[in-house]
């Protein structure tokens, strides 16, 4: 496919001889001229003229192959996937044949008996590997450097910033109406020890990059959420300006967001104004060098209910067997096509009773699993200390979008590259157009400033508990409605229980019926134990917080906050060993 191999395939050999000359001057004694033996046509012919190339112009030879899948056997599997892909038939006879059952992963023995006739090219195969050496030191992660003023640590560079921003969060919350010494010093001995913790841990330098790309987005006016998940917890990020909300007012845990006993990156889940986000994207190349940032590539997999239907109708069945196999397959992201069988003893009995049902799935059971597209992630960016071809590949999307790390979010992070999450979200959007056109139409008034709102605005409840939530981020699916006007929020408290409640666990295991009938005092408030009162009042002794889980812990069998959250993550695994 090279410059040199399709010169050679067309017989000029005055310009295969230039091309080679190119890549001779860019790689000097570094290059070699590729050899290979699948089975395709003029495959020979090409070996032939090669070979004279290289014994005129003085360049080794290596011979390699272009492996497409494991063993021979799965060369129809493969075909299968390629009609998929390009939606063809595996019948069709116009359909493109560019693979053979040649190209799996031959055997060293195989290989050597392949090119029994020029031995050379087989020993230069092994003789490139015992050039290629290197040493991997996976699982540490590589922060880009932080441009710190004055030569100052970024350890003291982010104390004195958390300082100044703490003494202006207090101002803004106590200023007008006065604060106690007291109140103050809770504050800040949960700031030092944030600190402590975050210094020891090496990671200020995360927090500084986080807090700088989030002031460059409201210093442009890109409307920025005010924090979500497990972030929002430390005060530390509050200080800075990463997230808007007081961790100690909503008693979140600075250890469910970086936890002193388990070492692991933080992770800021952060929200942008869906028109800004790619801007400041781009912000962030610039400061740190467009080689060194790039967006992360996802895989998208055959799952089981798709890949039976696709299979049937590569294979040339009718469409109404390939429906009928799908549908007996239940929903679920966690569903296979060996599980389904298993559960389903519909799908099991039809499948046994069926020929054509048989061979579709045969195949499917080969094909489940498989890659079938590529994509690039909703929200995560990456940014090296140096280039990032130091840590991964990388692959140009089709569209020109640009270029996305080949090693998806679990690879790139193992490689050393820490992930940063930049999500767009259109409901900031839709909120910032809503506050652009008040203002615009009551110039003479006060403008709206969203953080300024009051919490406990009573026609906001009133409006709430009416199921009028459409378009409102989290609370505007029809299960959601339904639950907002049996639980009838009349607090922000109560509407952060609602995010909490609609979920698969809860709403499966009575806990949200309960939870209604403790707040409208038709089930009496009870504790699981005394001392669990202050833990669970807010929620009417029901245990729906993870924060819950690690104080309640905490409480009953003196753990620290980091040996309760390490508690709190084998619970969710329900893995004993952990």
């Amino acid at each position: 496919r090279g410059d040199v191999g399709q010169a050679l395939l067309a017989g000029d050999s005055e310009r295969a001889t230039f091309f080679l000359s190119n890549w001779l001057k860019l790689f000097p004694d570094r290059f070699y001229i590729e050899l290979q033996r699948v089975g395709k046509p003029e495959e020979e012919v090409y070996i032939e003229r090669a070979l004279a190339l290289a014994v005129n112009q003085d360049v080794p030879v290596v011979a390699t192959n272009d492996v497409r899948f494991i063993s021979s056997s799965d060369f129809e599997a493969h075909e299968v996937r390629v009609c998929i892909s390009g939606r063809r038939t595996l019948d069709d006879l116009r359909r493109p044949r560019n693979y053979t059952d040649q190209q799996y992963l031959k055997s060293s023995q195989e290989m050597a008996e392949l090119f029994a006739d020029i031995p050379e090219a087989y020993l230069n195969a092994a003789e490139i590997g015992k050039r290629c050496s290197m040493s991997l030191n996976l699982g540490t992660p590589y922060l880009p450097k932080y441009p710190v003023p004055d030569e100052r640590s970024l350890e003291t560079y982010l104390e004195d910033l958390s300082r100044q921003g703490l003494e202006a969060r207090l101002e803004q919350l106590f200023g007008g109406s006065g604060w106690s010494e007291q109140q103050r010093s809770i504050y800040f001995e949960r700031l030092d020890m944030e600190l402590k913790i975050i210094n020891q841990m090496g990671f200020p330098g995360y927090f500084l990059i986080v807090m700088e790309f989030i002031l460059w987005a409201k210093e442009n006016d890109i409307p920025v959420g005010p924090g979500r998940g497990s972030g929002a917890g430390s005060i530390v990020a509050y200080a800075l300006g990463i997230t808007d909300l007081d961790p100690l007012k909503y008693d979140l845990l600075f250890e469910r967001f970086l936890n002193p006993e388990r070492v692991s990156m933080p992770d800021f889940d952060v929200d942008f104004c869906m028109k800004g986000r790619d801007l400041v994207i781009q912000h962030v190349a610039e400061l740190y060098g467009h080689d060194a940032v790039s967006q992360i590539i996802t895989f998208g997999t055959m799952a089981a209910k798709a890949v039976v239907r696709d299979v049937a109708r590569v294979l040339g069945k009718p469409y109404s067997l390939g429906d009928k196999l799908s549908k007996l397959i239940p929903f679920g992201p966690d569903v296979t096509l060996a599980k389904a069988l298993e559960e389903e003893i519909e799908l099991s009995r039809f499948v046994d009773s069926n020929e054509d049902a048989q061979e579709i799935m045969d195949m499917a059971f080969k094909l489940e699993g498989v890659t079938r597209n590529v994509g690039t992630h909703a929200g995560g960016v990456v940014i090296a200390p140096t280039k990032l071809t130091d840590f991964t590949p990388l692959y140009c999307e089709e569209a020109g979008g640009g270029l996305v790390s080949q090693f998806d979010k679990n690879d790139v992070e193992t490689a050393g590259l820490v992930k940063f999450d930049f999500l767009g979200l259109r409901t900031l959007t839709i909120i910032d157009w809503a506050v652009k056109m008040i203002n615009g139409r009551q110039k003479e008034a006060e403008p709206v400033v969203i953080s300024d709102l009051p919490l406990d605005d009573e026609a906001v409840y009133l409006l709430l508990q009416k199921g009028e939530t459409t378009a409102l981020f989290q609370l505007e699916s029809r299960g959601m409605k339904e639950l907002i006007k049996k639980l009838r929020p009349s607090s922000f408290e109560d509407i952060i229980a609602l995010v909490a409640l609609f979920r698969p666990g809860p709403l499966q295991s009575g806990m949200v019926d309960d939870f209604i009938e403790r707040k409208h005092g038709r089930t009496e408030v009870a504790y699981p134990h005394p001392e669990l009162e202050h833990v669970l009042s807010n929620t009417y002794g029901v245990i729906l917080y993870q924060e819950q889980v690690m104080q309640i812990a905490q409480v009953l069998a003196n753990y620290t906050l980091g040996g309760a959250d390490i508690l709190r993550k084998a619970m969710g695994k329900k893995d004993p060993a952990v």
